[in-house]
């Protein structure tokens, strides 16, 4: 039985990545090793573990993760008030509510809640 998925992303600086994700989402830090090359964020039930690719470039980086929400508009209000550059709120015909965000390595973060 499968129980959860922790998606690993590409990020070419951990300094960065940590800061964005604690200080600009709000994410927690996991676990109490700081390992070299490697980062653990997690917020509500979700976890994002990232790996140190220097030469990453972000133009070509196609890293994607969709997080489902149960606040879709307050957690987009939430972005916004954080200064954060993203999509507009979307309807997709498929039955959610949408929107996407960069993060600092144009690793594509989509939030979307079923409507």
């Amino acid at each position: 039985m499968l129980t959860h998925i922790h998606p690993k992303l590409p990020m070419r600086d951990k300094a960065a990545t940590r800061d964005f994700y604690l200080h600009q989402l709000q994410f927690a830090e996991l676990g109490t090793v700081n390992y070299e090359g490697y980062l653990m964020v997690k917020k509500d039930a979700i976890e994002i573990h990232f790996f140190e690719f220097k030469e990453l470039d972000p133009a070509e980086n196609y890293g994607q993760i969709y997080i489902r929400t149960d606040n879709i508009r307050e957690w987009y209000q939430f972005v916004q008030d954080q200064g954060l550059k993203s999509t507009e709120l979307d309807y997709k015909p498929w039955g959610v509510i949408e929107f996407s965000i960069l993060d600092p390595d144009t690793n594509l973060l989509t939030f979307g809640q079923n409507v």
